[in-house]
């Protein structure tokens, strides 16, 4: 059954969207709007809802991150020509889609950095309720400024609110300086979040998850190994022992944390995959390449992949109708297959304990295990596993990117430059700062 926890986020963003933007004469002013601690918490809701738009995990993020590599292609027959760029890793900055996703992702920064701003002159809290408060919004922050470097490499970091046409003009800043704060807010909010409650808000766990992930990327393979384990033995997961249900039960034991969808603030996944004979726009389709990558045997390739008159399309998220069913951002399979890659990358590696992580996540898919010891061997059989463990979940462009794989991988990526996102013909023409430039290649 959906929460109803989200019904006041539309009312609320009603009023942060005037706080964020120029206020209109009949707005509520940043004053009027933040005085008490359910006003906060609403402030809160609101800076969750970016997660929701269709150019963000209501869509277009998650598609891009499989559409860029090769779990998906864009049919010859689909419309989408945004959708034909990111295929053919061949983007324009005039790209639409790709400026809405940068728009959205800084309008949930904004949203934050505003109730951020509002937090310490709120009377009615306590040092520890205004201190979970930050917590989750930094959580929040943290997410939207990772998720923001993973596509476009060095970007503005935002850290206070744009008011009216305050602040619009930020330098884009260099990759470990926008890592460096993504840690210290994610930190402090393992530090000060709740260990438990829902999967669709930030907590401790939750905080700690996007941290092994952050430092797997940043090559902190140490820190990664340690956090994951953390999040392994005491954040009370469990991996289901049916791959399918970890996307047909929300907030399951396996989930960490997760978008919240409903009917009323649907998202457009399944719309975009499912073949128009089922009533979908078949906007994407898995790649022949993908399908190849599924080892007979594996429990994976049916809880993902379906056929209608012999097309194959996603079927993870399948909510055609009403596009209510959540998305997962972080689950515990990802905390074992990054304790893996970090053990396998990292000073001492052990062979036996990564198979150990790798072979958990294969048993469950109904897969021999592992048996090689050569660790070269072990990260490919990693990467691999990732692919088809994650497959329509965002993750692949990202993985291949990273491990600077995309250019020997992909066949329509042939220089270092096509993996990085441009940066909006938007954003260039409304942020004037010196230090905001385009990335190489566009």
């Amino acid at each position: 059954m959906k929460k109803l926890l989200y019904i006041s986020i539309l009312c609320f963003v009603a009023i942060s969207c005037n706080i964020v933007d120029v206020e209109p004469q009949n707005s509520i002013s940043a004053e009027e709007a933040f005085n008490t601690k359910e006003d906060i918490d609403k402030g809160i809701l609101g800076a969750y809802a970016s997660f929701q738009s269709l150019s963000y995990y209501g869509r277009t993020y998650s598609i891009f991150a499989d559409l860029a590599a090769d779990n998906l292609s864009h049919p010859v027959d689909a419309t989408a020509t945004d959708y034909a760029e990111v295929d053919n890793n061949s983007m324009l900055p005039e790209n639409g889609s790709n400026s809405n996703m940068w728009a959205i992702m800084y309008d949930g920064i904004n949203v934050a950095n505003n109730v951020i701003s509002k937090v310490p002159i709120i009377n009615d809290m306590t040092v520890e309720e205004k201190n979970a408060a930050l917590a989750e919004l930094y959580f929040i922050r943290a997410m939207n400024h990772f998720n923001l470097m993973r596509y476009y490499g060095a970007i503005p970091l935002k850290l206070q609110p744009t008011i009216g046409v305050d602040n619009l003009d930020a330098p884009r800043v260099p990759v470990n300086e926008v890592y460096a704060q993504i840690i210290t807010d994610l930190t402090f909010a393992a530090e000060n979040l709740p260990s438990s409650g829902n999967k669709i808000r930030g907590s401790k766990f939750a905080a700690k998850a996007l941290l092994a992930r952050v430092y797997l990327y940043q090559g902190n393979y140490q820190q990664a190994a340690a956090t994951a384990s953390d999040v392994i033995n005491n954040g009370g997961y469990t991996l289901l022992s049916n791959y399918a249900d970890v996307f047909a039960d929300e907030e399951n034991a396996e989930s960490i944390f997760e978008i919240y969808f409903s009917q009323l603030e649907r998202n457009r996944i399944a719309e975009y995959n499912f073949p128009k004979s089922l009533n979908g726009r078949r906007e994407v389709e898995p790649s022949q390449d993908l399908l190849d990558a599924f080892e007979v045997g594996d429990e994976r390739f049916q809880a993902s992949i379906a056929f209608a008159e012999s097309l194959a399309y996603a079927i993870k998220y399948d909510d055609l109708n009403l596009g209510a069913d959540n998305f997962i951002v972080i689950r515990l399979a990802d905390m074992y297959l990054i304790r893996a890659e970090a053990l396998a990358k990292g000073p001492a590696p052990d062979p036996n304990q990564i198979k150990a992580d790798l072979n958990t996540v294969r048993t469950r898919a109904g897969l021999s295990g592992i048996t090689s010891n050569s660790i070269d061997q072990l990260i490919s059989a990693i990467e691999k596993e990732r692919r088809v463990e994650f497959a329509f979940e965002g993750q692949r462009w990202f993985d291949l990117v990273r491990t600077g794989r995309a250019v020997d991988v992909l066949f329509n990526v042939t220089s270092i430059n096509q993996t990085l996102f441009p940066i909006p013909f938007d954003e260039l023409q409304t942020n004037k700062d010196p230090g905001m430039f385009q990335n190489p290649g566009y």
